[in-house]
């Protein structure tokens, strides 16, 4: 197990700036969640923790101790990639024995035996100990993969992106075994990931990386409710958090006088919201409600069945905001509802930061 720390990191690729005075902490036997877009630098700062890489500035520690000068074997993490890096002409047993037998790693015969039925049981697949990889599915290749991890006992998991290559069952049903394995490992995991439901279902902490700037860090739930700015705002929660542009007057969120207004009970205490500042309203659309009697007239621009639920886009004049309804309720487009919205749910964002204003000072 493994405590990693990352202090100031600067990676430079050309002139194209990476990673930016990167400050990051990974506790030992957390699950750690790298969440961002594509291009934001999650797989470089794995690369920089697995020694596959250098900072151009700043310092890696691993339990303390600081591992500029260690090569990727010395740091004793594994990676398992989106591509399952398996030997494809060698069987499932042969792939799991495989690192076990290095010149810098050899481990007893009998003990390569322990280790592979413990982890073939562990993932479910001793039933395919004997078959050649190139004759597996995609979720089984994966399987290996992290199998192959696993018999090594690292100190530091190392996941980039593993699911992303599977089908959405497939996904799922590996998200819940991977969480439960680190449970009862006991190790420490980084996983990276851009599916922002991946990192909310598994992380014990998550942090949002964008274009090489680590905004937000803290529990899923944390980030849910009270996102940093606008970027996290509208980039976690499936579908994302509502944002619309008004001003606040006398207690009220106004985002079109007389047409568009609501309660505000948010119970921001930062100083500076005063009746003209541009301010940015964010609201979850589990808090929008339809409602017979409620203030806000729209119309029905969308309605999107997913089973237990239908998300109905709405339209005030300009704008539009999502509401997640139950699956009974009968819409129709264009049709004109009313409604309402939980007025100690709404989140307020400067306009011209984007930062919330609970964050600012």
């Amino acid at each position: 197990m493994a405590h990693i720390q990352l202090k100031s990191i600067t990676k430079m690729f050309g002139n194209h700036t990476a990673l930016k005075n990167l400050d990051l902490e990974i506790q030992d036997g957390q699950f750690f969640v790298l969440l961002g877009e594509t291009g934001a630098g999650k797989t470089t700062t794995l690369r920089l923790i697995a020694g596959l890489e250098k900072p151009t500035s700043g310092q890696v520690f691993i339990d303390g101790v600081d591992v500029a000068d260690w090569g990727a074997a010395e740091r004793d993490v594994a990676l398992v990639l989106q591509q399952y890096s398996l030997y494809p002409r060698y069987t499932v047993r042969e792939n799991l024995e495989f690192p076990l037998k290095s010149k810098i790693r050899r481990v007893p015969d009998d003990e390569i035996k322990e280790r592979v039925a413990r982890a073939a049981k562990t993932l479910r697949i001793e039933h395919l100990l004997d078959r050649k990889t190139d004759r597996l599915s995609g979720g089984e290749m994966q399987r290996v993969s992290i199998g192959r991890a696993i018999v090594r006992k690292p100190r530091v998991f190392l996941m980039d992106e593993p699911l992303s290559a599977l089908d959405a069952k497939l996904r799922e049903a590996l998200r819940t075994e991977l969480k439960d394995l680190q449970r009862r490992l006991g190790a420490t995991f980084l996983f990276v990931t851009h599916d922002q439901i991946e990192a909310m279902s598994m992380g014990d902490r998550v942090g949002v990386l964008n274009h090489g700037h680590l905004i937000q860090v803290g529990t899923p739930k944390d980030i849910y409710d009270n996102p940093r700015d606008t970027f996290v705002a509208s980039f976690v929660g499936s579908p994302p958090m509502n944002l619309m542009e008004g001003k606040l007057l006398a207690g009220r969120a106004v985002v079109a006088p007389k047409t568009f207004e609501l309660p505000y009970d948010g119970g921001v205490k930062s100083g500076g919201v005063g009746d003209d500042r541009p301010l940015t309203f964010g609201i979850r659309p589990e808090d929008v409600s339809l409602e017979n009697d409620g203030p806000v007239t729209a119309k029905v621009h969308d309605v999107e069945n997913h089973g237990v639920e239908k998300i109905v886009t709405l339209r005030v004049g300009d704008t539009m905001l999502r509401a997640t309804v139950p699956a009974r309720t009968d819409l129709a487009i264009d049709q004109d509802v009313r409604f309402a919205w939980n007025p100690k749910k709404v989140a307020l964002f400067d306009r011209a930061s984007g930062v919330s204003l609970r964050h600012a000072g």
